[in-house]
């Protein structure tokens, strides 16, 4: 145990003090604000407010009616056009405008879909389109409402009553099907980042011990399997501290943003986050993703550690051998999916089950509902299978382990991996 123990120190002191740790855990979240805010800049400054030239010929389309809309919305702007309208086809550019719209002779009746053509000498994309729509489609809804006699009381009747409907389980009161899915969405893809890019660190940290030679050293006074553990979970502490350290960033952040005047919004963030958990059991989900995204980077970095004790330098060579299980955890993504759609098929009990899958798949089934969309017994047959793979995996990489840190020059495949890993001392 002291053996293990050194290894573990060794391994998460020598990470958290390298300039690439310190860069990354401070790059992240400012990427992260950049990213929020930079989307939102770059779409405002995408837009395209287009000046447009409505000729109408049903008399619906009015100069008053399109000014009101334009008043609403600062977006495209749109004249009607009561004379040289010809000219306006002929050359719309020279008059100033950047297209334009025939409105033909139509009844308010009309029941099919009335399909107008922005006519230009360029295509413009869907969001351009899609306001000058809406305003369109403002202008035609009041037309039929004043013809049908359905005055602004009515109106807000009809527009504010609404029916929705959502999943509720009469078991389980903690149980909100919408919350549940931005719950799964978020642990999901978070435990499968973790899972790839500290997974991968351990691949990497076996590769540079074996070419450096250092291992050679290092295996002669320790036993492959303590070597094995020791590192896996040295690194896995790294993951924790740095996810712990973007935790406290998002906490300091909103603290900002509260003192700086921001409050208000911080409030109804905070006040909406405490109406969302209110329907789910936040201490159960909180245990269990801590369980799954430990357990499951173990489990995952074991395979990626015997893979980097198998290769040389040859990064070309380590991506080939890893594919399958990068692709093993993309899989599980896509069965995370069809567990959100039906949480209790036979895809999502089993996928929850093997360890292979149940760190991505069971974190999108629990909240849904424990004990009754996830029985007990399911929960603790998910978590005992995944620490059992866990120790098996950890053994199968410790033996790969012991004859891959000490061979160079060779290529080897999944083939002679599993001789390596059933030979017999």
């Amino acid at each position: 145990m002291h053996k293990i123990w050194l290894i573990i120190k060794r391994e998460y002191l020598t990470r958290v003090r390298k300039k690439t740790f310190i860069i990354s855990t401070l790059l992240f979240p400012l990427l992260y604000l950049a990213l929020i805010f930079g989307m939102g800049y770059i779409a405002e400054k995408s837009k395209q407010n287009l000046r447009i030239a409505i000729i109408d010929s049903s008399g619906y389309f009015t100069e008053q009616a399109l000014s009101k809309q334009n008043n609403i919305d600062n977006g495209s702007t749109l004249v009607f056009i009561k004379d040289s309208a010809n000219k306006i086809i002929t050359d719309y550019k020279a008059a100033g405008y950047d297209g334009y719209i025939v409105i033909p002779a139509m009844t308010w009746q009309s029941a099919r879909t009335n399909a107008l053509l922005f006519k230009a000498n360029k295509s413009y994309g869907g969001t351009s389109t899609a306001g000058l729509e809406a305003k369109l489609n403002r202008i035609w809804d009041e037309v039929k409402n004043e013809n049908l006699g359905i005055d602004a009381e009515k109106r807000k009747i009809l527009t504010d009553s609404r029916i929705t409907v959502s999943s509720s389980n009469l078991k389980d009161e903690k149980a909100n099907a919408k919350t549940a899915e931005g719950i799964v969405f978020a642990c999901g893809f978070l435990i499968y980042l973790i899972l790839l890019i500290y997974g991968s660190q351990v691949m990497m940290g076996v590769m540079e011990e074996k070419t450096s030679r250092i291992a050679e050293v290092i295996v002669s006074s320790v036993k492959p399997f303590q070597m094995m553990l020791g590192k896996i979970l040295g690194i896995g502490l790294v993951a924790l501290t740095q996810f712990f350290l973007w935790i406290a960033f998002v906490l300091i952040v909103y603290n900002i943003g509260k003192a700086t005047g921001g409050g208000g919004i911080a409030n109804a963030m905070v006040g909406n986050m405490q109406q969302m958990f209110s329907s789910v059991d936040v201490p159960l989900i909180l245990f269990c993703f801590g369980f799954y995204f430990l357990a499951g980077f173990f489990f995952y970095a074991s395979l990626y550690g015997a893979i980097g004790s198998a290769v040389n330098e040859d990064m070309r060579e380590a991506q080939s051998l890893s594919f399958p299980i990068t692709m093993l955890v993309i899989i599980s993504i896509a069965i995370m999916s069809s567990a959100i759609a039906n949480p209790t098929s036979q895809i999502a009990v089993w996928a929850s089950i093997i360890p292979f899958s149940s760190p991505i798949v069971m974190m999108a089934r629990i909240p849904f509902g424990v004990p009754n969309t996830v029985p007990w017994w399911q929960l603790g047959l998910s978590m005992a299978m995944l620490i059992l793979g866990f120790i098996f995996t950890v053994w199968f990489a410790a033996k790969i382990y012991r004859t891959g840190i000490l061979m160079y020059g060779k290529k080897p495949s999944w083939k002679e991996m599993l001789k390596w890993a059933f030979r017999k001392n």
